[in-house]
């Protein structure tokens, strides 16, 4: 690993930016996994981008779904982040052991994460080890109470389903 490297990893290595989980649904399957790399990218017209691993079920089926579902993730559901971030669904139904239901497209909403959104997606492009792909939301959910999110350094001690 290069100097410049080194320097990069540690500094956005200190960063702390809330995390997401990303749901997706084609026809009877569904898949969904944690998000450390997405922000907004637009005012206006409204646009996020998410960063998917390129090693997650959920990235197979972002690359053929039109719609994502994308959940901010409570500070008090560690045990929620550790399901789609620890657990892969190459080998595990995240959503039979968690509340949720069908959105836009069968996008599955998950009940223990009322700050969501749905988005069409506009664009993927490849980045990295990761697909970057482009959302334009199309329907929007926010809880009233103010509540804080699981955050990304909080994120750093779930083993991931796959490795990284």
């Amino acid at each position: 690993m290069s100097e410049l490297e080194r320097t990069f990893r540690r500094l956005v290595g200190g960063l702390d930016y809330p995390m997401f989980i990303v749901t997706a649904a084609k026809g009877e399957a569904r898949a969904g996994c944690l998000v450390g790399f997405a922000t907004q990218t637009s005012v206006d017209p409204p646009r996020f981008l998410i960063c998917l691993s390129e090693k997650n079920r959920t990235t197979e089926l972002a690359r053929t779904v039109e719609m994502l579902g994308v959940h901010c993730v409570p500070a008090h559901a560690g045990e929620l982040a550790e399901l789609f971030g620890g657990q892969t669904g190459h080998e595990v139904d995240k959503f039979a052991s968690v509340g949720w239901r069908e959105g836009p497209a069968g996008v599955p909403l998950l009940d223990a994460c009322p700050n969501r959104f749905v988005g069409r997606v506009e664009e993927r492009m490849p980045a990295g080890d990761h697909l970057a792909v482009l959302l334009d939301p199309i329907e929007a959910e926010a809880d009233s109470g103010a509540v804080s999110e699981f955050s990304f350094h909080r994120a750093k001690r779930i083993e991931p389903g796959h490795e990284a």
